[in-house]
């Protein structure tokens, strides 16, 4: 996702390192784990502040249900995946091959789909693992390995892993 001129963007402090937050139009874009020398941006705006908010709750209470209004701008595609990552509860995960045989796709571009994620922890794609591990998450953005964040947030949720 590219930021635009217009979006208003913030860095949070969060238990997993430094989150991103963009809002365009009163929606939010994006939310993006970053590398832990990212320096913190001031939340301005009621969207943001209310997004800083709700992730501040998140992680003192992995059941709290996010209320916040959101813009993506993917494929239809990734839509489907989405919409179904969505569904998965708290403490529980689906394999990339479960979810492609019910959206009728394969593991591979769930996968991909999962990687390209705008809103992670929002759409919980790290409630899906590999068939034989954890898989990826996050695509590994910012030049940052991501695994480290997506065994706190299970472990968080009450998953074994």
């Amino acid at each position: 996702m590219r930021i635009e001129s217009t979006d208003r963007y913030a860095v949070i402090s969060s238990p997993v390192g430094p989150i991103g937050l963009a809002e365009r139009n009163e929606r939010l874009v994006l939310v993006e784990f970053l590398p832990s020398s990212s320096s913190l941006q001031r939340a301005h705006g009621t969207l943001l502040q209310e997004a800083a908010y709700q992730l501040a709750a998140y992680f003192q209470d992995p059941f709290f249900i996010f209320d916040l209004p959101r813009a993506l701008s993917v494929s239809e595609h990734q839509s489907k995946v989405l919409d179904e990552i969505a569904t998965i509860p708290v403490g529980q995960l689906q394999t990339y091959a479960e979810i492609s045989k019910r959206i009728y796709s394969s593991p591979r571009a769930v996968g991909g789909a999962c990687g390209r994620n705008p809103l992670p922890l929002l759409i919980p794609c790290h409630r899906v693992v590999a068939a034989a591990g954890l898989g990826g998450f996050n695509a590994g953005r910012n030049g940052v390995d991501w695994l480290p964040i997506k065994r706190w947030l299970l472990k968080h949720e009450g998953v074994e892993i």
